[in-house]
């Protein structure tokens, strides 16, 4: 009997590339007992040289790899290759750290906007604690994870590391805890960023605008709404539409490609259903919306006259479109950034420094930055080391 497959898509085309194995109970149970055998003396053992091992795999897989993972992702050549780059600095940085007892097997689910970075991010801290890893990629995206899974094992020891690929029922049989949700500490990210009076806004437009609109928005920790403060809503909305007239969009292999698609039709499906409401509700699309042809193309839209009425500001919408909201004064702009959730990120943009602190300390989220947005290092416990 034939085992069952996993069609992997092209959100540039909208049609398969190939098919990777659709993992069920059985091979779930295998991993995990492979992973309970191997962590005693994985966890024994001076972990340093596997982790520096791992990282140089990242290294040379790169050229191979990312055209893989632009075709299943849809990212642009620079930015796959940039994912693998930041997972081996992960690997190297995890060498480095304290190397404690270990927790036991872990399981870990990733998701398909950073495939290999994220997968970095749960690997190389768990192998450092000594953990052996069962890993489960978005359906989405597992073919980049499951070939750099099986060039990672050849380096590690037999059960540390299995990748199982399959469809979404696989992560629930992985994690079995029905409990789960009340511990998880990030459920997404709806981060918001106030624009205050008196910003030149071609000072910050760059910035701000691939602060919300970098990997096509699909980043927990991208600025997914703005708040612009009095005289700073209209030369917000024209430097951030004029920008957004200028990006590339398109396949992510082809040179010159600055966005790629959203990554898969339900995501499509979801940021244009919140851009046409917003559109009914009332707000003007300054620019940007669907494009035609095969694949999940849409064009960095920018929301004016956004309200806190609408989804598009009150949810998620981790796709390429960001609404702008006009407010008539600082304490207005907080009160919404706050009143928003969830969010535990923000940022503030203006020129005067003493303000935009005074503003920041204001804002109810566990980070703020100042006229960026995000900012992040290895030694951060993040997950995300560069946006």
């Amino acid at each position: 009997m034939d085992h069952p497959r996993l069609a992997v898509e092209n959100p540039a085309t909208g049609r398969p590339i190939t098919t990777v194995p659709d993992a069920g109970p059985a091979e779930v149970d295998k991993a995990v007992r492979a992973a309970v055998r191997a962590w005693p003396a994985w966890r024994a053992s001076d972990r340093h040289a596997a982790l520096m091992s791992c990282a140089v795999v990242v290294e040379e897989a790169a050229p191979v790899l990312a055209p893989v993972l632009t075709e299943e992702q849809g990212k642009p050549l620079r930015e796959a290759e940039d994912e693998f780059a930041e997972a081996a600095a992960r690997f190297r940085y995890s060498a480095g750290a304290p190397q404690p007892a270990g927790h036991g097997p872990v399981a870990a689910i990733t998701p398909w906007h950073l495939p290999v970075r994220l997968a970095a991010a749960h690997l190389a801290p768990s192998f450092a604690a000594g953990d052996t890893v069962v890993l489960a990629p978005s359906p989405h995206t597992p073919l980049t994870t499951l070939y750099l899974g099986r060039m990672l094992a050849e380096v590690l020891p037999p059960g540390v590391l299995t990748v199982l690929t399959g469809r979404d029922p696989l992560g629930a049989r992985l994690a079995a805890a029905p409990g789960l949700n009340r511990l998880t500490p990030e459920r997404g990210g709806n981060d918001p960023a106030i624009v205050l009076p008196g910003t030149d806004p071609g000072a910050i437009a760059e910035r701000l605008f691939w602060s919300a609109f970098a990997n096509c928005g699909q980043l927990s920790m991208a600025v997914k709404r703005v708040y612009a403060v009095g005289s700073a809503y209209d030369g917000v909305v024209e430097a951030l539409a004029a920008l957004a007239e200028r990006t590339v969009v398109g396949d992510g292999r082809k040179p010159g490609t600055q966005l790629g698609p959203v990554n898969n039709r339900r995501q499509y499906d979801r940021v244009t259903g919140l851009v046409e409401e917003a559109r009914t509700d009332g707000a003007r699309i300054a620019t940007g919306g669907r494009l035609g042809g095969p694949g999940y193309f849409f064009a960095p839209a920018i929301l004016a006259e956004a309200h806190d009425e609408m989804r598009v500001v009150r949810e998620e919408q981790f796709g390429p479109a960001l609404p702008i909201v006009r407010c008539s004064t600082v304490d207005e702009a907080v009160g919404l950034a706050n009143a928003t959730t969830p969010g535990s990120r923000g940022s503030v943009w203006g020129t005067d420094e003493e303000h935009v602190v005074e503003v920041a300390t204001r804002l109810e989220r566990g980070t703020v930055w100042l006229n960026e947005h995000p900012a992040l290092s290895l030694d951060e416990p993040s997950l995300h080391p560069r946006v």
